[in-house]
């Protein structure tokens, strides 16, 4: 504001004082200045939306500039200096051209030397207008009158002041204003020619950014206007004139104060700051919201809402003011009541025969300022589109030749080559070592959710469809989680560490929603609830080891060696390695002896080249995604390639996972008609007629002697894997009324690749049905 001024800060002129600050500033190299950047909304834990426009006032912006970006910023304090919005008056024609703020003319005049005017009227009920007529003097223009409705209006040397007037109305074309109309104190009216009138009603301080964490603004009487409530948004400091502060050198001592106290929450200390000296006239005004007069008297001049319009809004009952705002529109355009909004309100206050506090404020929220959601994605293309995450074996992984694959923003080695193998025949091989030897994979990625709280137990049987309550410490358990529409949303082993710590696992793709999910039951279901969660996927390095050499590679490595007798089937517990605390989980995904070892992320790599360096002296060695899918597709074990979001618990063959003792998050929904039957497409494994033929993920199944037309689609395959077990090809897919058709000869048919194959229908289950391999 001060570029807009006639002031002297330090001695200087106001903006020689603001360029050199702004110079030191840029020149600290702990300091990021980012002009042309609104920030735009307050969220959780310090969060904070900012739009920077980047070139679209640029006239040959370079190549490739976007026009905007969008900024998110995590701060732990922070102290809003967002200054106050100068708010008009009501009165008839004040939408004229040539009505203007009285602050936009002190910035035509000051900031970009242009007199708006050749002739003006200034209309205010503040110092700020008689600041206003002195300018425009100083600068040769004709001030005819300053109209100010406060009987103790200051005069302006050399301007005819109207105390205890009002501006009732202007004339003129289309064009600009030609006259102004005064009713004076004693009720008569005037009329002065003038091509420029401009009004101050008060100042707003600009409270929008401390509402939107649903804290409401607090009115002081002293300056009519609502200021932020007192720790409204947390970590947040209101400093100046939005805190209803209207001096230059009370704000600056007002920002001075913030940021000492910011400085000092954060432990750091802070010389005492000098506030340079400046301007500290007090800030008197009489309210006036509006003139009566004939005509129409705009308070909303985006929505063309009026007076008249408000006060209709308050005899045809709409008294609350978000009522007053949707009958009116007030408030809904762009400026989002930003100059509207006080005066409506004093006027619904008026018209209902309330104060302005007991009227209230309607709900500001994000954004504030209009944000195109081009700039949101502004930079969204290649990693700014999918950032790349890589695991702490991934410098290991890239070493030896492994090509990788995306899969939830990770990079995962799809395959070791050794040679020059392709990923067929590295797919087999490794499978091979693992169901002969001992085999190695980085599951890092997999979503873990640290789970406490006296209500975890309670609380996981509510999100799964299964029991996790009759679980004991130091056991896992697998689990299916349903959406509340009845379908799969996930499934995944969950451990329970103590009575009162669990951590669940979840698939790679979907770790994210299900945080989403589980953090959206605890507040919006049972936010009374004793539990907590925390996403600790980053947090921890964690190695399949699967094979039957697995525990022999393990009890060189964990401290005091393995017991398997120690370590049943789905158990767990705490393990060190060298000192260093970790888990060990005896789970398999790939039907093998399996175990899952932990320790913390830092210590990842290290764990990656022991572990390897133990495996192959045992025969084995690194596998990659292919022949984890491989060795899932022979024991029918399924990922988000079968639990895609159409399925249900039925359709996978769980449907007896969902609890019939307790009461499941889409449990109800589950049981709705048509979502089990057989007509419903239900898991099952297929192995090609023909040996050795492969098959293709997306193909759709027909009956034999069926036209491969969509009226006789009965199912589709979801998942193909060289198999090592049985040799050739194996396959997963839905297929209706599927379990009661193992052993059918269906016809497998991929359009879009032109394939044909003629396939049996299987158990999912194909290799160690019982289990006995797993289960060591």
């Amino acid at each position: 504001r001060l570029l807009s001024e006639d002031e002297t800060v330090a001695g200087q002129p106001a903006h020689v004082w603001v360029a050199a600050v702004m110079a030191e500033l840029s020149s600290l190299p702990n300091v990021r200045v980012m002009p042309r950047t609104t920030v735009t909304g307050a969220y959780d834990q310090g969060t904070y939306g900012a739009l920077e426009r980047v070139s679209a006032h640029m006239a040959r912006p370079a190549p490739g500039l976007p026009r905007a970006c969008f900024w998110r910023i995590a701060a732990r304090r922070a102290v809003l200096a967002a200054g106050a919005l100068e708010r008009p008056v009501a009165f008839a024609g004040n939408d004229r051209p040539g009505v203007m703020m009285a602050s936009a003319l002190r910035s035509y005049l000051h900031r970009w030397g242009v007199v708006p005017g050749r002739s003006a009227v200034v209309f205010g009920n503040t110092d700020d207008a008689q600041r206003t007529a002195r300018d425009l003097v100083a600068a040769g223009v004709h001030v005819a009158a300053m109209v100010d409705p406060r009987p103790d209006a200051p005069e302006v040397a050399g301007v005819p002041t109207y105390r205890g007037a009002v501006v009732t109305g202007t004339s003129g074309g289309r064009q600009g204003v030609e006259a102004v109309t005064l009713r004076l104190e004693d009720g008569r009216e005037e009329r002065l020619a003038a091509d420029t009138l401009a009004v101050s009603g008060g100042w707003n301080p600009t409270v929008h950014l401390t509402c939107h964490m649903n804290g409401r603004p607090v009115w002081r009487e002293d300056i009519a206007a609502f200021v932020p409530a007192e720790g409204a948004v947390p970590g947040l400091a209101p400093a100046g004139a939005c805190a209803g502060v209207f001096s230059t050198r009370g704000c600056l001592e007002a920002g001075a104060r913030a940021a000492a106290e910011a400085l000092a929450d954060l432990g750091r200390r802070s010389p005492a700051a000098e506030v340079p000296e400046s301007e500290d006239a007090p800030y008197r005004l009489r309210p006036l919201w509006a003139v009566e007069g004939k005509g129409r008297a705009w308070l909303d001049f985006q929505n063309d809402v009026t007076v008249k319009d408000v006060k209709l809004a308050a005899r045809e009952n709409y008294r609350s003011v978000e009522h007053m705002k949707r009958y009116t529109t007030q408030g809904m355009a762009p400026d989002q009541g930003k100059s509207s909004n006080v005066a409506a309100l004093a006027v619904l206050a008026d018209a209902t025969g309330r104060a302005i506090p007991d009227t209230g404020t309607t709900t500001f929220r994000p954004p504030y300022v209009p944000v195109p959601i081009a700039a949101m994605g502004a930079g969204a293309q290649g990693e700014g589109f999918a950032p790349v995450r890589h695991t702490t074996s991934h410098a290991a992984s890239r070493a030896r030749g492994a090509p990788m694959i995306e899969a939830g923003l990770w990079y995962r080695p799809s395959y070791f080559p050794k040679g020059d193998e392709g990923w067929e025949a590295a797919c087999r091989r490794e499978a091979r070592m693992v169901r002969e030897a001992v085999g190695v994979a980085d599951v890092s990625t997999l979503g873990k959710i640290d789970v406490q709280g006296a209500d975890a137990a309670r609380f996981l049987d509510f999100v799964y469809a299964n029991t996790f309550s009759t679980l004991k410490p130091g056991r896992v358990r697998y689990g299916l989680m349903l959406r509340e529409d009845g379908h799969v949303m996930d499934d995944g082993t969950t451990a329970r560490l103590a009575e009162d710590h669990f951590v669940t696992t979840t698939t790679t793709a979907a770790a994210g929603e299900v945080m989403a999910h589980l953090e959206w039951v605890r507040q919006g279901l049972c936010p009374d609830w004793d539990v907590r969660l925390v996403s600790v996927t980053e947090q921890w390095a964690q190695f399949a080891v699967a094979g039957p050499k697995s525990a022999e590679l393990l009890d060189g490595l964990i401290d005091g060696g393995l017991d398997k007798s120690a370590w049943p089937f789905m158990s767990c517990g705490p393990v060190t390695v060298q000192g260093i605390a970790g888990r060990l989980f005896r789970i398999s995904f790939s039907g093998e002896e399996g175990y899952e070892i932990a320790l913390p992320a830092r210590y990842g790599a290290a764990l990656f080249d022991a572990l390897l360096s133990r495996a192959e002296a045992l025969g084995g060695g690194p596998y990659g995604m292919e022949a984890l899918n491989a060795l899932r597709v022979e024991k029918g074990f399924i990922t988000h390639a079968e639990i895609h979001g159409r399925t249900t618990a039925f359709d996978i063959g769980m449907g007896r996972m969902v609890s019939a003792k307790s009461d499941c998050i889409g449990k109800a929904a589950a049981s709705r008609e048509g979502l089990s039957g057989d007509d419903r497409e239900q898991l099952v494994g297929f192995r090609p007629v023909e040996a050795g033929v492969a098959m293709s993920a997306g193909a759709h199944v027909f009956a034999e002697g069926a036209e491969a037309v969509r009226e006789n689609d009965q199912g589709y395959v979801t998942s193909v894997a060289p198999s090592v077990a049985f040799g050739g090809w194996l396959a997963l897919g839905f297929l209706r009324d599927g379990r009661a058709r193992h052993g059918e000869t269906v016809v497998l048919v991929d359009h879009l690749r032109g394939t044909r194959v003629r396939a049996t229908v299987q158990e999912p289950v194909q290799y160690d049905p019982e289990g006995g391999r797993l289960r060591g």
